[in-house]
């Protein structure tokens, strides 16, 4: 899929590269939209992948003043799991907690979202309500872009073939405003928007005092994120009784003029359009903006929370050239492995490492089949590129019973239930279950399901799995 692929260890590292390969190469940190497109050819021309997932300090979400930045390596999990965003943007890490699984958000950053300029990119949204602006690198130096400039038509940016992402700013929301971002998809996890809106209402005192200051923009409904700025001049100055967002929801339902697709047919989201920014303006009005937030949510990502602990030792570069060699911890045990380099680290495990129980089910990150631990997180094999794995240590579905052959509570807790028929996804629920367990000991039913939002089972009805999962944490009591 590629020709050249570099693991560097630092900013400077990244922007030598861009400038020598430009347009032939591309960042890859979490890699959840580019492997795809490499693989089903919709990047001709792409042939040199540069890995910024183990470069220190990209991770980090800071606040300065009144403004907030995220590092380009942080993810969608890292976002839901900061008090900081959570408190002074909502919008924001609700966006992030509908994105995907657990497995996709420990390995999909916010910067890949933005820089991929899907309108139906759930981050987009919330980020230009809250007044966003990138930061590009090059060898001609560093420049800031406001988030409304970046994007000048459907799926294009303003980011030069040589210019590196490293950070996004926004701005905090106050004490005396706040935010809430709703989504409209076919089903609760690992789905495409059919819509989404952010809103962010400031007022002059409490919720039912005139707004001063009102930011609504939608995804899914143009070519790129828009605001409502209609409904935006509207709502200045008023106050939010019923009949005023009633007004408000006709309003907006006049804005948008959507494409029919197969999530939905172009009079559907016009509709809708209406009814979730009816649902935005109400919460926000009632104070329930954060209503349904989930508590100590299931991330799946172990003791350092997807933080990279430390760079790689040395610049790492692997051609296609049988030559090349990785080496790898997998389940407690060394491999140096010679070739390999140019595929998925889930046909690298089957086919390198002969470790046939990772499966693949659907290549795209739907399934769940093909769940492993990499450096203490849950993932989907099939979305990362196999040299990743140099330097790294990986947990399989063949590394979870001890090794005096004793099964893991949850292996102990499928057999008992009953919970395998065809068997093709239980590999992938028992890594995810695994990593849920280490991570807490004792989940609800909630967290549970929320840690196998990203597997999908096709022969039962999820409950004999459940039930194994509450036989595993019992199991893990007692042990």
């Amino acid at each position: 899929m590629w020709r050249n692929y570099y693991s560097v260890t630092s900013v400077p590292e990244v922007i030598d590269l861009l400038e020598r390969y430009g347009s032939s190469a591309r960042i890859i940190a979490g890699g959840t939209d580019i492997i795809l497109e490499l693989e089903r050819g919709a990047r001709p021309g792409v042939d040199t992948l540069i890995d910024v997932s183990r470069v220190p300090g990209l991770d980090h979400i800071s606040m300065s003043g009144s403004s907030i930045t995220i590092g380009s390596l942080v993810t969608h999990n890292h976002v839901v799991g900061s008090g900081l965003v959570r408190k002074y943007g909502l919008p924001l890490a609700q966006a992030c907690w509908e994105v995907g699984a657990p497995q996709i958000r420990n390995r999909a950053t916010v910067a890949g979202n933005v820089i991929t300029a899907s309108p139906a990119n759930d981050t987009i949204t919330p980020l230009m309500a809250l007044n966003a602006r990138v930061t590009l690198v090059s060898k001609q130096g560093e420049r800031t872009v406001e988030l409304a400039d970046f994007y000048p038509g459907y799926r294009t940016t303003v980011m030069r073939p040589d210019e590196f992402m490293t950070q996004i700013t926004f701005d905090a929301i106050p004490q005396n405003q706040a935010g809430i971002f709703l989504k409209l998809a076919l089903r609760r996890a690992q789905a495409i928007s059919v819509l989404n809106v952010a809103a962010v209402l400031g007022f002059e005192g409490d919720r039912l005092s005139p707004i001063t200051r009102a930011v609504i923009t939608m995804g899914c409904v143009a070519p790129t994120i828009i605001h409502l700025a209609s409904v935006e001049d509207f709502l200045q100055g008023k106050i939010l009784t019923d009949e005023t967002i009633y007004e408000a929801a006709k309003l907006a339902a006049h804005t948008p003029t959507p494409i029919d697709d197969v999530r939905g047919p172009a009079s559907y989201r016009i509709e809708m359009t209406g009814v979730y920014v009816s649902r935005a303006l109400r919460r926000i009005r009632d104070g329930k903006e954060s209503e349904n937030w989930p508590e100590n949510p299931a991330m799946l990502w172990g003791e350092h929370k997807g933080i990279v602990q430390e760079a790689l030792p040395a610049v790492v570069h692997h051609e296609r050239d049988e030559a090349e060699t990785m080496t790898t911890t997998v389940n407690g045990e060394t491999y140096t492995v010679t070739g390999g380099v140019h595929k998925t680290l889930l046909h690298f495990l089957r086919e390198d490492l002969n470790l046939t129980g990772t499966k693949e089910g659907c290549a795209e990150g739907e399934c769940g089949a093909c769940t492993v631990i990499l450096d203490g997180m849950a993932v989907m094999a099939c979305m990362v590129p196999a040299p990743r794995a140099h330097g790294a240590e990986i947990i399989t579905v063949e590394g979870l019973a001890k090794d005096d052959g004793h099964l893991h509570p949850i292996q102990r807790g499928f057999v008992e239930a009953g919970a395998v028929q065809c068997g093709f996804c239980t590999p992938g629920f028992l890594v995810a279950g695994a990593k849920l367990l280490d991570d807490i000991p004792h989940p609800t039913r909630e967290q549970i399901e929320q840690s196998i939002s990203g597997n999908l089972c096709r022969c039962t009805g999820y409950y004999k799995i459940l039930e194994a999962f509450e036989l595993a944490q019992k199991d893990k009591g007692h042990g």
